[in-house]
């Protein structure tokens, strides 16, 4: 990732001719402050404080979006479910960080193919909800919206809407992305340390395979370096940062105008997704994030028509821009084959050319018995192999996958090699909202993708 060298200044809306239009549209998934002064006063405290990306970053990954689009890179897009405060932890953060990174160490390896590094971190602290409210028993609660809003605990106390959390959402994405720009970027993340990732992870199958990758890494580097070969770009890694944007009162106050070319970037992540529940053509969320010069990505479910998806396509990406415009679909492992096709043939009869992704986690969810939210893996890595073969057959490229998971050993997806079953939800489930990949079922999981990209 580049050095910041060009600052970004706070917005002005007499600049930015529009940027606040989204107010006079109708909004979704917002919560209900109960001080509207106070959430004011916090959105202005956020906007005078520094940006979290820069202009000059954003820039490089739209450029690096665009080669995964026309079929020369791959997008590897995974992190939390819902970020929490109480979770970024350096611990927790590293090892993230780490399986991202032995992730596209296999794709890179397996596929021959750079390998786009982006987290769900420094930002997923807000959800949407299907409900919201919460009923337990005779009692009826606010939802649990994330680390940003609310508390989880099921308190009137925990479940109010607290304007402070925005501030301190602000702070938690810094220190994380801190704390990754330290491990990308000061030797953490060199090539030649491909064995010391694996340090700390319990001994697995999946482990064990990607040792034996690392080996012939490891043989291969010094091959080149006895060659004269320099090493010195396997020091540091790019890695950018994504979240879904959806809580306007902290998007708004995070979008800055380049100082360079007066134009507005939302500085709060490299590259935000417009939510399945929030992409309505005329809602605000579309409206706000189609006047940002940030890569811009939508879920896309099922029931989405060839129709819709033009009509986003017209107003997020109205330029054709390369890189500008991400499709990421979430269709099912049942659904996939039948769903997405129509969409490729669509796109062929266009002059646009989005990067389609996978998300192989929320058409998968199901509820055990006991209560659990989880997935299945076979059913995730179904819809992946979906996924590749629609885009064989259109003759089109899939672009990347987009993955639910955290570098610790939970127990909240069901199967892998470790043959996870109902019963082991309750050893380690962690998740706050949805289910999530753990560590060994995510390097499972980058094998089975790097085996799709090199059919």
């Amino acid at each position: 990732m580049v050095d910041p060298t060009d600052p970004v200044v706070l917005a002005d809306d007499s600049v930015i001719s529009g940027l606040d239009y989204w107010r006079e549209l109708p909004i979704k998934q917002q919560p209900e402050w109960p001080d509207p002064d106070a959430v004011g006063r916090a959105s202005a405290q956020i906007a005078s404080f520094p940006p979290l990306v820069f202009a000059g970053e954003v820039d490089i990954l739209r450029e690096r979006l665009a080669r995964a689009a026309s079929g020369d890179a791959f997008l590897l897009q995974g992190g939390d479910c819902a970020e929490t405060f109480a979770g970024a932890t350096a611990d927790q953060i590293r090892n993230r960080v780490k399986t991202i990174l032995q992730m596209a160490v296999v794709l890179t390896y397996g596929a021959s193919m750079p390998v786009i590094k982006m987290g769900r971190m420094a930002g997923q602290f807000a959800k949407p909800r299907s409900s919201d409210t919460e009923t337990r028993g005779d009692v009826t609660l606010p939802a649990y919206r994330g680390d940003i809003v609310n508390g989880y605990d099921f308190t009137p106390e925990s479940r109010r809407a607290d304007p402070n959390r925005l501030v301190q959402g602000y702070h938690t994405a810094a220190s994380t992305l801190n704390l990754i720009r330290a491990f990308t970027q000061g030797g953490f993340a060199d090539l030649r340390q491909v064995h010391s990732w694996n340090k700390g992870f319990a001994s697995n199958p999946a482990n064990h395979r990607y040792e034996q990758l690392a080996s012939q890494i490891d043989k291969a580097i010094r091959f080149m370096e006895a060659a004269g070969a320099d090493f010195d770009e396997l020091k540091r890694v790019e890695f950018y940062t994504a979240h879904e944007g959806l809580l306007m009162d902290y998007e708004r106050p995070m979008t800055r105008i380049d100082s360079r070319t007066g134009t507005p970037y939302n500085t709060s992540s490299h590259f935000i997704w417009i939510g399945e529940r929030t992409r309505d053509l005329d809602g605000a969320h579309v409206d706000f994030l189609s006047r940002v010069r940030n890569p811009i990505g939508v879920k896309l479910g099922p029931s989405t028509t060839p129709e819709a998806m033009q009509e986003l396509i017209e107003k997020l990406d109205p330029e054709r821009e390369p890189g500008r415009l991400t499709f990421i679909t979430r269709m099912g492992a049942g659904k996939i084959r039948d769903a997405l096709p129509p969409l490729l043939e669509a796109i062929k009869a266009t002059d646009a050319n989005p990067l389609w992704v996978t998300d192989p986690m929320h058409g998968n969810g199901i509820t055990t018995p006991n209560g659990y939210k989880t997935r299945r893996f076979d059913d995730v890595v179904d819809e992946v192999k979906g996924f590749f073969e629609a885009h064989r057959a259109a003759g089109t490229h899939p672009g990347g996958i987009h993955v639910e998971l955290t570098g610790d050993d939970v127990t909240e997806c069901l199967g892998g090699s470790e043959h996870l079953d109902e019963a082991a939800l309750s050893t380690r489930y962690e998740s706050l909202c949805d289910p999530r990949l753990n560590h060994m079922q995510s390097l499972e999981l980058a094998f089975l993708v790097a085996e799709e990209l090199g059919k």
